[in-house]
């Protein structure tokens, strides 16, 4: 991805909107992960009291808000003008496929990292009564108690499939109205069963944003690894199996804007014939 600095800034002035959008989108992720962690977990809390020791059952709970806030960001009107990533593994994945261009992809995944460090580092000052108890550990994504091994495992898998979903959905125009629900629910779903393996990221800005904040590095290379690969080998293969259709835009929800106003305009990604999915 190699590009001149003079497009680089050409590129950050005309599609700027897009790219805070995904800031803000990071952020906002970081902003209610951890406070629902915050409400779910810290045993001062009604609803941790209410909840129990149930550790499952938190999981579960503490899953419901952070998928609603996700569908309700991706069909925003901010969503859909980014497309809603909020992760740099999804963004590299859709540069693979061939929708976003090289200087696109470089400031989606800057804008990503930043929102999500400036969501950390708010939230470490505004939770910090409650944010370092053993339960929240600073909502820092860290390998579970079956060591590093099983957290790479486990997040290559949930990445994977988290990609091929997202693209099984936007291979046809019926489920791709549906995909942000799909995918908040899929994540939902991660967060009440996979937690314990390596605590769930799925997303390296949302890992570095927490530890970063908490000066706590432990497995981080995990979190960066694993979606990042897992994500662009699903991206590679379907490439490689299917062909021959293109859709408006790479995206959750849809394009606010004509796909010739923004990043989506350049190349577009080749999906299987939409014709007999509908």
């Amino acid at each position: 991805m190699s590009t001149s600095t003079s497009g680089l800034l050409a590129t950050l002035r005309r599609h700027w909107t897009y790219y805070v959008a995904e800031a803000a989108g990071a952020a906002t992720f970081i902003i209610v992960a951890s406070c629902a962690a915050v409400v779910v977990q810290h045993p001062t809390s009604p609803v941790r009291q209410w909840l129990g020791d149930n550790e499952l059952l938190r999981h579960v709970v503490l899953g419901l808000p952070i998928g609603l806030a996700v569908a309700l960001m991706t069909y925003s009107a901010w969503g859909q003008r980014s497309g809603a990533h909020l992760n740099p593994a999804v963004t590299l994945a859709f540069w693979q496929l061939g929708s976003l261009s090289a200087t696109d992809t470089f400031w989606y995944v800057v804008f990503q990292f930043a929102g999500a460090l400036t969501g950390g580092f708010l939230m470490e000052q505004v939770l910090a009564p409650w944010y370092t108890h053993p339960d929240i550990k600073q909502n820092v994504t860290v390998p579970g108690d079956w060591g590093v091994g099983v957290a790479l495992l486990a997040e290559a898998a949930i990445s994977a499939f988290f990609m091929f979903v997202l693209l099984w959905a936007l291979h046809s125009e019926q489920r791709r109205k549906y995909a942000g629900w799909l995918l908040a629910g899929l994540l939902a779903l991660y967060i009440a069963f996979e937690t314990p393996l390596s605590g769930m990221s799925l997303n390296p800005a949302r890992s570095l944003g927490t530890a970063v904040a908490a000066g706590n590095f432990t497995g981080l290379w995990v979190y960066f690894v694993a979606p990042i690969a897992s994500m662009w080998l699903v991206a590679v293969l379907f490439q490689r199996y299917y062909h021959g259709a293109t859709f408006e835009c790479a995206v959750l929800a849809g394009c606010a804007t004509p796909a010739e106003a923004g990043p989506y305009a350049r190349q577009q990604p080749q999906f299987p014939d939409p014709q007999g999915d509908k």
